[in-house]
């Protein structure tokens, strides 16, 4: 057994702290050790290893609160996915990819920093996992950043009108009612990066275009940040067409997540042939998420994991697995 007694400010005691000690209880949760505050004097018990490595998480942690980051047990997450791939956690937290007003957007992961940097770099970034993983969000914060700095003198939001084996035509109400559902995500993004009356604006003067995938075939989209949501929806003629839109001076972000495809059984995903074809095209980059990047409820977390876990080959019976197996194998 191992102790370590480490003595800080008692500003930073009281952030390590928590409310009701909820920083400290989650940090005693994760290290493997016991975590104990007397005042300003932290005291550390436990193995070696897990002393030494529970201290390299309080330095950091000591960091964040020195430079003005607030603690939550949330921010625990970003402190250990950063010490595991040897990054600076105030690297990732400070990469401030747009404010408005209240909110403020960064990344939470180290995969999410990798994804913010791959579209600064990238002309065409696939940004690939589970739900609640920041994919589309980032993308749209991104996207108004690379407006607001005249990067670009349009945004174009898409997703292909499938979802759930529903089709447009079952649909009551005209064509802008018929597709408000699907695009209903991307609105909800928008409104969370500008007040309304600035989106209405903008819709009005075409700066901003939110549209099925079929209202991108025949166009050249120059000068534009261009998303296409939900990717694992589309065929693979459908993703070539999507790609192939892109003019001069524009980016392209395609997000989806190959565990969700409500594509018909004998369909093959254009998000999962399209990592066979161009895995390996300069300029194309593509970033994939796993469970530890997901940033919604904890129970969230859980649940990608029971997924996929259950989606494992040695898992299930080889019989049962049919497309399922065949997905998981190409993603």
């Amino acid at each position: 057994m191992a102790r370590r007694q480490l003595t800080l400010d008692n500003t930073v005691a009281a952030e390590l702290a928590g409310s009701e000690d909820t920083v400290l209880r989650e940090l005693e949760g994760r290290l493997g050790c016991d975590v104990f505050l007397r005042g300003n004097v932290l005291t550390l018990d436990g193995d070696d290893a897990d002393v030494r490595r529970a201290a390299t998480m309080v330095d950091e942690l000591v960091g964040l609160v020195e430079r003005g980051h607030d603690l939550a047990p949330a921010t625990l997450d970003t402190v250990s996915g950063a010490i595991e791939a040897s990054e600076r956690p105030e690297e990732i937290l400070e990469d401030e990819v747009w404010r408005h007003r209240s909110i403020k957007v960064a990344p939470k992961t180290v995969n999410q920093k990798r994804y913010v940097d791959s579209i600064r770099r990238h002309t065409v970034t696939f940004g690939i996992g589970p739900a609640g993983t920041g994919k589309t969000f980032l993308a749209v914060a991104m996207a108004v950043a690379a407006l607001d700095a005249r990067d670009v003198s349009r945004i174009i939001l898409t997703r292909p009108a499938v979802e759930a084996g529903e089709r447009l035509g079952f649909l009551p109400g005209d064509i802008q009612a018929k597709v408000d559902p699907y695009l209903r995500p991307l609105f909800d993004a928008l409104y969370d990066m500008y007040d309304p009356e600035r989106v209405a604006t903008y819709f009005d003067r075409g700066i901003i275009e939110v549209a099925p995938l079929a209202f991108m075939r025949g166009r050249t989209l120059n000068d534009s940040f261009v998303i296409l949501d939900e990717a694992q929806n589309t065929s693979p003629e459908q993703m070539k067409m999507f790609l192939t839109r892109l003019g001069f001076g524009s980016r392209m972000v395609v997000t989806g997540d190959i565990t969700q495809i409500d594509l018909p059984r004998e369909q093959r995903s254009g998000l999962i042939v399209v990592g066979e074809i161009l895995s390996a095209v300069e300029d194309i980059s593509f970033i994939r998420f796993g469970g530890e990047d997901v940033v919604r409820h904890q129970l969230v977390q859980r649940i990608v994991a029971a997924y996929d876990s259950y989606s494992q080959p040695s898992t299930r019976d080889p019989a049962a697995r049919g497309r399922d197996g065949e997905r998981t194998a190409g993603s």
